[in-house]
């Protein structure tokens, strides 16, 4: 989500305005676009995706401190992982360019500073990607345009090892920010490298925000791009929908998975008009011996979505049947009329018909892992926890910061 220049920050930026260098970022309503790019580039038009390299320097750490670190302003740590296409594999020597506004909502400038890139204002930096894919950025919360209703935001151009051109890619928003549910229903995101919302907490006095990012995915003319089948790549925010709870926790519910338990690890195992119900009875009872083990950070759901026959009552029965069976305590046994329903908003989850068995692993809402159509194995059961283990969380979470 990449923000316009507007007037009213251009009249307090006056410096800025003088001096004729104004450059947006994405082009919504109001902007000053310069087309620099065919539909043939990878990520297509970048406005001022040159601006990358002034003053870029000839050695990048993985770590960098902004030069607003030492100003006025909320601390504050960006970190995260860049991956490849897979959204698995880390991305090595990825150079991530930022630059943000002031504590004031200004892109203020700074004595010494390239007239090219005044309207990226003085807090402006690089970071290249560590062997893990990492990188750290050290800074402070920008603030949001004064007198508009833009969420706070630091923008990213990304460039590839060997690449000629940069992309742009999501904004960083913040999710406590009281603007930006407001802003995404005005504008929707394109998740341009994943999605750009991330959680805050807090560790001694300095708030945390982890950002991760995919390439390549929902980026124009990637080569790498990776299309999935059924269901949401990794990388994608898990949507809402609000299934009805059969069996399980919040029986007799519409309860809506990542709206309650969104900060929860998370695995939604989707069946369409298909179903194996052999190998689902498996899978239920691999996945709620899971649950049980893990029941203090996973949420396990089963989401039945078979169109033929379809009876509310009579989908109510059989999982009621099937949750008794089994003994289902801790996992949710829903459905939904058919994976393209739009009441239960289930068409969000882009699941196919005829799908005999999708899981999907979130983690903070972020999709981190899926699979689909695996056989009830010793092998994939060992698959999925060990996926589960290795998605749990980054060291951010294992020293349980709490939540801003």
């Amino acid at each position: 989500m990449i923000c316009s220049v507007s007037l009213s920050r251009i009249l307090i930026s006056l410096a800025i305005l003088l001096l004729g260098t104004l450059v947006s970022c994405k082009g919504q309503p109001g902007s000053t676009q310069v087309q620099t790019s065919s539909k043939e580039k990878i990520g297509g038009a970048c406005e001022g995706c040159e601006l990358i390299y002034v003053g870029m320097p000839a050695e990048i750490d993985a770590v960098d401190t902004s030069a607003g670190w030492a100003e006025k302003g909320q601390r504050l740590l960006i970190a995260g992982t860049i991956f490849q296409a897979d959204g698995k594999t880390p991305a090595p020597g990825v150079v991530l360019y930022y630059w943000q506004t002031d504590a004031s909502g200004l892109y203020s400038p700074a004595a010494g500073l390239d007239k090219r890139v005044l309207a990226h204002g003085h807090i402006r930096g690089w970071v290249k990607t560590d062997e893990k894919g990492q990188y750290e950025i050290y800074t402070i919360r920008p603030g949001a345009y004064p007198g508009e209703s833009l969420p706070a935001h630091v923008h990213f151009f990304l460039l590839e090892p060997g690449a000629n051109d940069a992309y742009y890619t999501e904004d960083l928003n913040f999710d406590d920010d009281p603007l930006l549910i407001a802003h995404l229903k005005k504008y929707p995101s394109e998740n341009r490298g994943g999605s750009g919302i991330a959680r805050i907490l807090l560790r001694d006095g300095m708030q945390v925000a982890e950002h991760d990012i995919i390439v390549g995915l929902n980026i124009p003319n990637h080569p790498k791009a990776i299309r999935t089948g059924s269901g949401l790549p990794v990388g994608e925010d898990q949507p809402s929908f609000i299934p009805f709870h059969a069996y399980g926790p919040d029986k007799g519910t519409r309860t809506c998975p990542v709206c309650k338990y969104g900060r929860y690890h998370g695995l939604l195992y989707f069946v369409g008009n298909r179903p194996d119900w052999q190998a689902i009875r498996s899978w239920l009872s691999f996945l709620e011996r899971e649950s049980v083990i893990r029941q203090q950070y996973l949420k396990v759901y089963f989401i039945y979505a078979n169109e033929q026959d379809y009876s509310k009552a009579k989908r109510v029965k059989e999982l009621e049947n099937l949750g008794r069976e089994l003994g289902i305590q801790q996992v949710a046994l829903t459905f939904a009329p058919s994976v393209r329903d739009e009441e239960t908003e289930m068409y969000l989850n882009k699941i196919d018909a005829g799908t005999e068995g999708l899981f999907v692993i979130y983690r903070h809402r972020r999709i981190v892992a899926r699979f689909e159509n695996l056989a009830p194995t010793k092998e994939n059961f060992a698959l999925v926890s060990r996926t589960l283990d290795k998605t749990k969380g980054n060291y951010f979470d294992l020293q349980e910061l709490p939540h801003n």
